[in-house]
């Protein structure tokens, strides 16, 4: 990695990296983000479908 900031430093290439880095970082949260929100989708069905049984074994509609 320190190869690559040098690279970058020597060509005058620094708001390149910097960019470059906030889009990885971006990315990395978008990535995490949706990895959660699909997990709480998950529950959420879980927890729908567990209430439609209790509904059903105990004669609601």
């Amino acid at each position: 990695m320190d190869d690559l900031t040098r690279a970058f430093a020597e060509r005058g290439d620094l708001a390149h990296l910097a960019l470059f880095l906030w889009a990885m970082g971006a990315s990395a949260l978008l990535v995490v983000a949706l990895r959660e929100y699909a997990a709480a989708m998950r529950r959420f069905d879980d927890f729908v479908r567990e209430l439609a049984r209790f509904n059903k074994k105990f004669g609601g509609r």
